[in-house]
């Protein structure tokens, strides 16, 4: 199929806004994605026809709001090709996702001695919850180094595995590097040692296919906002053999069987690890992202980010004095540099008022600017709806903003 990039755009009515007079160039997806009309329309029809809460009352509001809500749970199945609807649980956000995994798998399988293999290039939501558990538990944190080009070598991902080694947590791509790790043998080599895995899929559900179940990922989560959907609600995939075990993350209600003041009874999975109210309308409203990118379709999405990302690639090559941070040979929409001496601050900061939105700093991901010895770098990030007229623009001010620097 012939990819309608202006028709994909249409659906982004914020692309059309200027900034300090200027066409807006949106470059800075990895961080959020941008919201088509089909998910704010979903939101506000939601809030216009049919809210109630769900689960918990017996009139037609709470009816058909349950209804629609737990048809998202069917779709994201559908989307990762999980094995039951059971092993989708719904969250806040990647982040709370890997805390609950962190809290609730370590309360029950970590002990002191232990080992929890983390890769280098993690962003920090998949860092500090395993160093916040490993401290409780008397626990460790093993570093997997990545090379210079930005790959994990798996003869040393090997070579780290012990007999103390509880968990291995990684990114599926990386949110500095845009590198594509290679998560299915990472997977594999773990679980020839009867070891788990987590992989941070927030970088890669939007840009390519998923399917859990061939991974063979215990825990794979991933973020609503990054996929074109609305904020607030996060996915934690769980094989059902670990969700089955490790304790509830939260209390409070809904994850609940029954509750007397002698004991509590938990909810079945998957609504035990969801206490509380969810976050309703922006369940429903990811509804209708997915049904986006279905439409569109990922492998074409795929395709054209690739295009996208070779050829803003080329361009920055041909700048001199800039230094492109990860250049693995299997990379997703993301491309970090510095210009020089350049702080990377004053280069977004200059392109901000060109119209440009780019990320700048060290994109919660201190390890990898350690690993580089750098403060910083400027990071473009493309969505589905980049165009190659939004990078010759960027690639034209990026010039100018290097030589009024």
């Amino acid at each position: 199929m012939e990819y309608d990039i202006q028709k994909i755009r249409s659906w982004f009515p914020v692309l059309e806004k200027k900034v300090y007079n200027r066409p807006l160039v949106y470059l800075d997806s990895a961080a959020s994605a941008q919201k088509p009309v089909q998910v704010l329309m979903r939101e506000e029809e939601l809030h216009n026809d049919f809210y109630g809460n769900i689960h918990r009352a017996a009139h037609f509001m709470a009816d058909k709001a349950t209804v629609e809500f737990e048809a998202v749970r069917t779709k994201v199945q559908e989307f990762i090709n999980a094995g039951s609807r059971e092993e989708i649980i719904f969250t806040k956000g990647t982040t709370d996702s890997i805390n609950l995994v962190a809290h609730s798998f370590g309360e029950k399988y970590l002990h002191k001695g232990d080992e929890i293999i983390v890769s280098e290039m993690e962003h920090h939501s998949n860092i500090v919850p395993w160093q916040l558990i490993a401290g409780q538990k008397k626990a460790k944190v093993v570093k997997l180094p990545f090379t210079d080009t930005g790959e994990i070598e798996l003869e040393v991902f090997k070579n780290l595995i012990s007999s103390k080694t509880k968990l291995v947590a990684v990114a599926h791509v990386s949110n500095v590097l845009g590198t594509i790790n290679p998560v299915e043998k990472i997977i594999e080599i773990a679980h020839q040692n009867n070891i788990p895995v987590l992989i941070d899929g927030a970088q890669a559900i939007q840009h390519i296919p998923v399917n859990v179940q061939k991974l063979d990922a215990d825990f794979y989560a991933f973020s609503a906002h990054k996929m074109y959907g609305p904020n607030g609600v996060g996915i934690l995939y769980g094989k059902k053999k670990w969700l089955s075990e490790i304790p509830p993350y939260q209390g409070g209600g809904e994850m609940i069987s029954e509750v007397t003041f002698e004991k509590t009874i938990f909810n079945d999975i998957p609504y035990k690890f969801e206490a509380g109210t969810p976050n309703i309308t922006s369940v429903i409203a990811l509804g209708a992202a997915i049904d986006l990118i279905e439409e569109v379709g990922l492998k074409n999405i795929a395709d054209w980010e690739q295009e996208i990302l070779r050829y803003t690639t080329a361009k920055l090559k041909e700048i001199p004095d800039l230094k492109i941070y990860g250049e693995a040979p299997e990379k997703s929409s993301v491309i970090s540099f510095n210009a020089g001496k350049t702080h990377p601050y004053d280069i977004g900061m200059l392109l901000d008022k060109m119209g440009i939105a780019v990320r700048t700093g060290h994109h919660c991901a201190d390890p990898v600017m350690q690993h580089f010895n750098i403060q910083g770098t400027v990071r473009v990030s493309f969505g589905m709806y980049t165009s190659k007229e939004d990078i010759d623009f960027f690639i034209e001010a990026l010039k100018k903003v290097i030589d009024m620097l």
